[in-house]
């Protein structure tokens, strides 16, 4: 059995919902209180036991490699003043014997051509699909679950939860397949409401055998005009070769701004050094509407 090592991250998207912000600054950098969303992805991938992280980018993007890269002139700075546990906390962004590869997509031509922009560095071998926007908290995160699913049975895997039905029109969303609860028939992107096979949508984590790299490379353009993932995946589901694995966490879209709000709050709730002032804070404003 081959373990999965490898994580692809597909961060070329330009991040319009964003704007300004996102005009020179990558939204994968937007931060969760003082961590960048793409930090929280990447924590969760080396959690799971990958050791080489393979970043799909953009002409824009050359941020996310500065904030993964050593900055040997800031810890000296920090270690000049006395602030070792700051020096400590920027040196140990990627760990040790973590391995960041960095591949530039030419044209945002879609989620499916930037994962197969990926397939030099993968190889022959399996790997994870993590898309930063979905930011998880938990304390079983979908990537270790998903690796952990594989080394139990190989194939194909999408991380899942049930939707409310006015908001299956939003993902990708399951046809379950017959006998196996967790088989997968197909994925459909973004249905009309009355048109969704289930409730089941797929998240923004994958496990996916290296034959998805085949199935992207005869796919023509899609909805929007993009090579589109979700294609690839209800390909390999109509052969009988993907599964659905429930998610765990919750999940915090970063990418739509309501989503990061709630994501900012939350986890400012869960730190002691901000719950007391914000939770009077929010009692507060609430009462002042």
């Amino acid at each position: 059995m081959t373990r999965i090592t490898k994580a692809v991250f597909p961060v070329a998207g330009l991040g319009t919902r964003f704007l300004p912000a996102t005009k020179a600054m990558p939204k994968e950098l937007l931060p969760i209180i003082d961590k960048p969303i793409i930090q929280f992805a990447v924590e969760e991938a080396v959690a799971a036991g990958i050791t080489d992280l393979i970043f799909v980018t953009g002409r824009p993007k050359r941020a996310i490699g500065d904030h993964l890269d050593a900055n040997l002139e800031l810890e000296f700075q920090l270690t000049q003043r006395g602030k070792h546990a700051e020096r400590d906390m920027v040196r140990n962004i990627v760990p040790t014997g973590i391995n960041c590869i960095f591949i530039r997509q030419a044209e945002p031509k879609g989620l499916g051509d930037a994962v197969l922009c990926a397939a030099p560095a993968v190889g022959n071998a399996p790997f994870a699909v993590l898309l930063a926007d979905d930011l998880m908290r938990g304390d079983y995160l979908p990537t270790a679950e998903l690796v952990a699913a594989h080394e139990a049975n190989p194939g194909t895997y999408l991380c899942v939860t049930e939707v409310e039905q006015s908001e299956v029109s939003k993902y990708g969303i399951v046809r379950p397949g017959t006998g196996d609860a967790l088989s997968v028939a197909g994925l459909v992107e973004k249905p009309a409401v009355d048109d969704a096979p289930s409730r089941l949508a797929s998240m923004g984590r994958y496990v996916f055998e290296p034959e998805i790299f085949d199935v992207l490379r005869t796919l023509g353009p899609g909805s929007g005009g993009e090579i589109q993932l979700a294609d690839a995946i209800d390909a390999l589901a109509k052969l009988g070769r993907v599964q659905a694995l429930p998610m765990s966490a919750k999940r915090y879209d970063c990418g739509s701004k309501k989503g990061y709000l709630t994501a900012i709050i939350d986890h400012a709730l869960d730190r002691d050094e901000f719950r007391d002032w914000m939770i009077p804070m929010l009692r507060d404003r609430v009462r002042d509407l």
